[in-house]
């Protein structure tokens, strides 16, 4: 229950920043979320001496908050009060890098000095953007003449770099040493090629930690000092489903310590399939497993460890063998020869079964990769204790421990790989895992890639997470699908903890009167690509004016489908049209915005990503025009799988999944339109299935209440 301390706090900063911000409006759906976000995290339950509070959902909120509420502010004053007054940490978790600059650039400066709370905050990033000095230093005084005589290649490089890889590294280990680069490599003034940044970017398993002698200096180290000390931490979906993924606690503060405010939280479920999901190249093993032997024997001879050097020894040789045995049973395996004509070709085990006949072989490598696994942590627990003990070959340690990084990282890979491909369900009712291998065809080489994953993150999420937090906030313009949460429920796992609080924020726009939505009578089924394509040829001209200079956005589904509307566009909109993919993302806008203001039309043709993040307000986007219901069909494996499992249970996968994660996609294109209440315009809708089917007047009654036409 929220004290009235903190009671007082909101409503005297909130009214702080309508007296120091001219023409602030407060704004009725704003204040809500400021109240259900407090009043959720005020039933955070304490830990009672080593046990934790069984968990229901009671201090976790879902709230759907549309384009101008200001959910940015509403979390970031009602969380910050909140986590300094139950002595708590705020993290704040975006999916996109423009939501967390805005955020560390705009929205907390801006609720610090306008509320005047005093809230300190820093950008959490994983280690991988991070410099590492010692390696650089490695490379650069190695090389100081910036030549590539006598280069001799690490372990951990694929090739020699080329000599303006030298120029380059030798130019930010000056730029480091000057302290003009901190070792940021989005601070770096221009891209770096990612094989290069590959060479001396920090990680966790070449790390030396304490010991290494330029810890001092380290710009991870220093970066994680900073966030230790900061009231808000604000990281990104894919660095909080690591720290999850790792046990919570280990690169953010520990979950039961931490109010989580997850924006843009439609985005979390797949993120966090991708981090719970394993996938190792065969290509890669087989380079690792037979380089192995030369590292064990270093550091066996340096340790006085030469029985545990046999041991892992001994299980790479077994995995070998079991990788040259994949590579002879998958040559002949007919669903991996289609991809020769350059694109990839999957071979999915059917409901995660292991095909018959592979049994014993899956058996073995999960076997063998899990005995190496121990043998190599055995080898790098023998290099620590060696840096204690043996003083004088520092140096000779620090070098192999960062050599052999990459082999613990490897090792890693593939015992998480074949430990969920050998795993078999107990219960035909337990959800499969979706595994498959890929072929991959590259200069007469062939790769094979072990997949597995789950089919949803669910129980990860509500047991790594949710039942572990001390509250959280998931928020995003478009959370619910056919006009209810239940599908981001399930998906998140939230579903299992009914006390979890859910909130449908009212818009602040008034749609009747600031839009409009037109749907043509087009006759072509969508489902007949060259007949729609026809009509939509047909139907542009005429919802399209060449003379006015407003901007038009036409989104597709289909990248073919979008390039042969653009190919038969009719001359007199060919010199206005913009194509996705054809520039960048940054000069296609620009350009669009220079039309504009040159008094001429502009038309943007765009995809998916389009359709969400796209920022258009006023004449930028008067039109927004949707080729197509953006379906999405089950065919990548784990959608597959996840498919096939839904009908087994006599369940609908096309209902069920692919209608309301459609329905959360139209949202959001038609939300284009309207991102400020001086804003107009129309939505055109040019596939009949709106009309015409039972589930598109499902989704139809969920878009906002434009004037029909």
């Amino acid at each position: 229950m929220l004290t009235e301390l903190e009671k007082n706090a909101i409503r005297d900063h909130y009214r702080a920043i309508s007296e120091n911000l001219p023409h602030f409006r407060p704004r009725a759906a704003q204040r809500e979320m400021i109240a259900a976000v407090a009043n959720a995290f005020s039933r955070t339950q304490e830990r009672e001496g080593e046990q934790l509070p069984k968990r229901e959902g009671e201090s976790i909120a879902v709230i759907e908050g549309p384009t101008g509420v200001g959910k940015s502010l509403a979390y970031l004053l009602a969380g910050g009060i909140m986590a300094q007054t139950r002595g708590k940490r705020l993290i704040v978790s975006s999916a996109t890098v423009a939501l967390q600059e805005q955020l560390v650039g705009r929205d907390l400066p801006f609720v610090v000095e306008k509320s005047g709370l005093d809230l300190s905050f820093a950008l959490a990033k994983g280690r991988g953007r991070y410099l590492c000095p010692y390696k650089l230093y490695q490379i650069t005084q190695n090389h100081a003449q910036r030549s590539l005589e006598g280069f001799e290649q690490p372990v951990l490089f694929d090739k020699k770099p080329q000599k303006e890889d030298l120029d380059l590294l030798h130019d930010m280990s000056e730029q480091f040493a000057a302290r003009t680069f901190n070792g940021d490599r989005d601070a770096w003034p221009e891209k770096i090629p990612d094989a290069v940044w590959a060479q001396v970017s920090n990680d966790n398993y070449g790390c030396l930690k304490a010991s290494c002698p330029n810890r001092p200096e380290c710009p991870f180290y220093l970066a994680r000092e900073v966030l230790d000390t900061v009231d808000v931490i604000v990281a990104n979906h894919d660095l909080l489903m690591v720290d999850i993924a790792m046990g919570g606690g280990v690169i953010l503060p520990p979950p039961e310590q931490s109010f989580y405010c997850i924006d843009e939280a439609h985005h979390l479920p797949k993120k966090a399939l991708n981090h719970f999901a394993a996938e190792h190249s065969w290509l890669a093993a087989v380079w690792m497993l037979e380089k192995l032997p030369q590292q064990t024997s270093k550091i066996a001879a340096l340790c006085d460890k030469a029985e545990l050097g046999e041991l892992a020894d001994s299980a790479a040789g077994a995995l070998l063998e079991a990788m040259n045995e994949w590579q002879f049973r998958l040559q002949d395996e007919e669903a991996l020869r289609n991809g020769e004509s350059g694109r990839e070709a999957i071979w999915l085990w059917e409901d995660g079964n292991i095909p018959e006949g592979l049994e014993t072989l899956t058996h073995n490598s999960f076997t063998a990769s899990q005995s190496l696994l121990k043998h190599v942590y055995g080898l790098r627990d023998a290099l620590s204790a060696s840096r204690r003990d043996k003083e004088q070959d520092s140096a000779q340690i620090d070098r192999l421990t960062a050599e052999f990084g990459v082999f613990i990282a490897r090792s890693e890979e593939m015992a998480a790989v074949w430990e969920l491909l050998a795993t078999t369900r107990s219960d035909e009712k337990e959800e499969p895992l979706a595994k498959w291998v890929s072929a991959r065809y590259d200069n007469g080489k062939t790769d094979w890639i072990f997949h597995a994953s789950p089919i949803s993150s669910a129980s990860q999420l509500a047991n790594g997470l949710w039942r572990k937090a001390a509250g959280a906030l998931l928020t995003s313009a478009t959370l619910q699908s056919l006009g209810n949460f239940d599908l981001l429920l399930r998906q998140t796992g939230l579903l299992w903890l009914p006390e979890t609080t859910t909130l449908a924020l009212a818009s602040p726009f008034d749609f009747a009167a600031q839009g409009e939505l037109y749907l043509p009578p087009v006759a072509a089924s969508p489902k007949d690509t060259v007949a729609h394509t026809e009509a939509i040829v047909e139907w542009l001209p005429k919802l399209i004016d060449d003379t006015a200079a407003i901007g038009t956005l036409v989104l597709f589904s289909s990248r073919r489908q979008m390039q042969d509307v653009a190919f038969r566009l009719p001359e007199n909109l060919l010199p206005y049209l913009l194509v996705q993919g054809e520039q960048s993302k940054s000069k296609l806008l620009q350009q669009h915005h220079q039309a504009l203001a040159d008094g001429k039309p502009s038309i943007i043709f765009g995809l998916d990503s389009f359709a969400e993040g796209l920022d258009l307000p006023g004449e930028a986007c008067v039109h927004v025009i949707i080729a197509k219901l953006p379906f999405s069909m089950p065919d990548d494996p784990v959608e597959k799988t996840q498919s096939n499992w839904i009908k087994q249970r006599g369940g609908n996968p096309f209902i069920e999944i692919i209608v309301p994660e459609a329905s959360i996609k139209l949202i959001q294109a038609v939300g284009r339109l309207i991102r400020t209440e001086q804003d107009y315009g129309r939505v055109t809708i040019l596939d009949n299935r709106i009309q015409t089917q039972s589930y598109g007047k499902q989704m139809l009654a969920c878009l906002p209440p434009f004037k029909r036409l």
